[in-house]
C-alpha cells in the first residue's frame, strides 16, 4: 500500500500473546522500513456489543477494573518508552457532561493515567466519539487545570470522525473545527449513522460514508493542524483492500488541498 507508519495496539506486545512477542514483531516492522508512530491502549472489560454496555463499562469510568487498568497502564507506559514512542491513545469511557461524582472520580482517574505516561515523556490522546466535542473539549480544559504545575504532558485528541456517527455525537466537521487545538492524531475512517436512536451506526470503506471528507480536512487545513493520519478499519470482509482505499483517499484530499 505504501505505508510506511503505523499505531500498533500495546497490549498484545505487552501480554506476549501469540505471534506477538515485542522483538519479534519490532524487528519485523523495521525490517519492513515501517515505523511505529504511536501505541493505543485497550481498558479491561470493555463491551462494545451495545451502546448502553459501552457505556456502562468503557475506558476509565467502571470501579471494579480501575485497578487493573492501571497495572496496564503503567506496563504499557513501560513498553511505550521502550518503543520510543511519545503519543499512546486510548477511550476514556463515556465523560458525563454535568458536574458529579462519576465526572469527578474519571477526570481524576485520566489525570492519572496521563501522569503515568507524562513521567516517561509519553502524550496521551482521548479518542474521539463518546462524549460530545463540547464535554470532551471541557474536561480536557478541567485537567489542565487539575495537572497544571505537573510534568505530564498535555492531553490531546484521537479524532475519529466515524466514531462521531457511530456513537451519534455530532457532526465530525464541527467536532474537528471544535477540538482542533488539542488534536494531536487522526483516524481515517468513515460511517453510516444508525437508522434508530439508541442503536450503533455501521462502519464502511472510507468514502463510502457520511464523513465529509472535504470538508473534514479542510477543517483541519484552516486550523493548522499538523499530525499523523492513521488508517483504522475494524469491520468488512476486505479489510486490506479498504485500508487501501483509505490510504488513496487521503492522497486524494492532499492533492486537493
Amino acid at each position: 500500500m505504501g505505508v510506511r507508519c503505523v499505531q500498533i495496539a500495546l497490549d498484545p506486545l505487552r501480554r506476549g500473546e501469540s505471534g506477538w512477542a515485542e522483538g519479534q514483531t519490532i524487528d519485523a516492522l523495521r525490517g519492513a522500513g515501517i515505523e511505529v508512530v504511536s501505541g493505543m491502549m485497550g481498558m479491561e472489560g470493555e463491551d462494545y456489543s451495545t451502546l448502553e454496555s459501552i457505556a456502562r463499562t468503557g475506558g476509565v469510568r467502571p470501579d471494579s477494573t480501575w485497578e487493573s487498568n492501571l497495572a496496564a497502564a503503567e506496563e504499557n507506559a513501560q513498553l511505550a518508552s521502550r518503543l520510543g514512542l511519545r503519543l499512546v491513545t486510548f477511550h476514556a469511557g463515556f465523560i458525563p457532561h454535568e458536574s458529579g461524582r462519576a465526572r469527578t472520580v474519571m477526570l481524576g482517574r485520566l489525570g492519572v493515567l496521563s501522569e503515568v505516561f507524562g513521567r516517561r515523556g509519553i502524550r496521551v490522546g482521548f479518542e474521539t466519539g463518546q462524549e460530545s466535542a463540547d464535554t470532551l473539549l471541557a474536561a480536557l480544559m478541567e485537567l489542565d487545570d487539575l495537572m497544571s504545575g505537573g510534568e505530564a504532558p498535555r492531553v490531546g485528541v484521537n479524532f475519529d470522525p466515524a466514531n462521531m456517527i457511530l456513537y451519534g455525537m455530532g457532526d465530525p466537521v464541527r467536532a474537528a473545527r471544535r477540538l482542533a487545538g488539542r488534536i494531536v492524531q487522526v483516524h481515517i475512517k468513515d460511517a453510516v449513522p444508525a437508522t434508530r436512536s439508541g442503536e450503533w451506526g455501521s462502519e464502511v470503506r472510507a468514502g463510502t460514508g457520511a464523513v465529509d471528507w472535504r470538508g473534514f480536512f479542510g477543517a483541519l487545513r484552516d486550523a493548522g493542524v499538523e499530525c499523523d493520519l492513521v488508517v483504522e478499519r475494524e469491520a468488512g470482509e476486505h479489510r486490506v483492500e479498504d485500508a487501501r482505499a483509505a490510504f488513496e483517499l487521503v492522497g486524494r484530499m492532499g492533492e486537493e488541498a
